[in-house]
């Protein structure tokens, strides 16, 4: 894992699209908080891994501390080139997320999905990852589709 560079968006932005996951406005989103973080090197808000050492990435992960909360942390996006999905990468970003989130203090790391049939796959990959549902808001994003937030808890360090 590395920190992100202004090359980088590019191709974030390619594997953003790749994944066919994101509507375009979703892209936008992500590709703006990207923006943000080259923008502003002070900003605490947000922190991306970039996962691919040489070349072009093949994936991040973008996460950050709560405000106003004590020791829960959002994990905002992550994504990987469709041509690596399976080999484990999406793992090492949530792996490296979770234990930078535990060096800042969490107790929790939250994220959230879409109930829609194709982030089924995105649901596993979090179920497999130890993440648990705590809750869902029926309708959320739009009639039919749910916003769905996952939950992993930290008790000293170490995952609950």
């Amino acid at each position: 894992m590395r920190n992100l560079n202004r090359g980088d968006l590019p191709g974030l932005t390619g594997v953003l699209r790749a994944t066919g996951a994101f509507t375009d406005a979703e892209i936008d989103c992500a590709v703006e908080l990207l923006q943000i973080v080259l923008d502003d090197p002070e900003q605490k808000d947000y922190i991306v891994a970039v996962a691919g050492e040489e070349g072009a990435p093949i994936g991040y992960i973008l996460y950050g501390p709560v405000p106003l909360t004590e020791g829960n942390f959002d994990i905002y996006w992550i994504a990987t080139d469709p041509a690596v999905q399976g080999s484990g990468i999406g793992r090492q970003l949530m792996a490296h997320a979770e234990e930078d989130a535990r060096s800042r203090g969490a107790r929790i790391v939250c994220l959230e999905t879409s109930s829609q049939g194709g982030y089924e796959r995105t649901r596993r990959f979090y179920d497999k990852g130890g993440y648990l549902e705590e809750s869902r808001i029926r309708d959320f994003y739009k009639p039919g589709d749910d916003r769905i937030t996952y939950v992993k808890r930290f008790s000293h360090g170490k995952e609950e």
